[in-house]
């Protein structure tokens, strides 16, 4: 199971998967995806600033008929607790999404500089 970020979520949706790395591609394509539900959270505030068209609800529920898209289920207060040593993340969509990742004992699929600098476990 690999967990994918947001903007790996919005580009997959729009069939732009020219944008993914080699590596990305290959791990979007031989494992099953998960999403943290901030991914949706982050989806949701993008519409709200006009940066998404479609709403998170569609966007997501296309994914999971096309691709298997899962949504974790991990205690929240568990992810917040793991979060608060994840210092060298800024925002806070990509603090939570990170510390989902760490508790799953998985990979992350994203493009974020930040993310891949700090996280071993990040795939680009």
């Amino acid at each position: 199971m690999i967990f994918i970020d947001t903007h790996v979520v919005i580009w997959l949706y729009e069939g732009r998967t020219e944008l993914f790395s080699e590596a990305a591609r290959k791990q979007i394509d031989n494992d099953d995806m998960c999403i943290s539900p901030m991914v949706e959270l982050e989806l949701v505030y993008l519409r709200e600033i006009n940066r998404l068209r479609v709403k998170p609800k569609t966007l997501i529920s296309d994914l999971q008929l096309r691709t298997g898209l899962k949504i974790s289920g991990s205690s929240f207060p568990d992810i917040v607790a793991c979060a608060h040593d994840l210092k060298w993340i800024r925002d806070p969509f990509d603090r939570l999404i990170v510390a989902q990742v760490i508790l799953e004992k998985s990979h992350l699929v994203t493009a974020d500089k930040v993310i891949r600098k700090h996280f071993a476990r990040a795939v680009w």
